[in-house]
């Protein structure tokens, strides 16, 4: 067993929940298998990464990570009218609701519908949570170095 600082080039396993300021739990998987990644692997944004430098196996800790740390700010140029024609046609559109789009390279980006504008529907393609300070939760079962190849 290490004793080892989670840092650049480890591998961490870990359970942890992400919850808004009010509590409402966003995403947690306590109570169930822990996960493992990688730290840069991209799997954890950054801001979450960092935050957990320097926590070792056995470590529990809530962290607050700022919109900076976590999703960013919410960018106006990611609101987009989309013709209501690009909809399917037995869909119904109402404010609130969540649907995947492809952009040109075929990459699902999530968007929710802010306004019905007649033959426009106002999109925004903003990450629900940018803009939002995140509480994330975190018990460390083990860190390991990062095996390269």
């Amino acid at each position: 067993m290490h004793n080892l600082a989670i840092a650049d080039a480890t591998k961490v396993t870990l359970n942890f929940s992400l919850s808004l300021e009010d509590g409402t739990v966003v995403d947690s998987n306590h109570g169930e298998d822990p996960v493992t990644f990688t730290v840069g692997d991209g799997n954890l944004l950054e801001g979450f990464e960092k935050a957990m430098y320097g926590l070792r196996a056995g470590d529990e800790r809530e962290i607050t990570i700022l919109p900076e740390q976590g999703f960013g700010q919410p960018n106006e140029n990611n609101v987009q009218e989309v013709p209501v024609t690009d909809f399917p046609e037995d869909l119904t559109l109402e404010v609130g609701l969540m649907l995947s789009f492809s952009d040109a390279q075929n990459t699902e980006l999530p968007g929710v519908i802010k306004a019905l504008q007649g033959e426009t529907v106002l999109v925004d393609f903003n990450h629900p949570l940018a803009g939002r300070t995140l509480l994330f939760k975190v018990h460390i079962h083990s860190v390991s170095p990062a095996v390269t190849h």
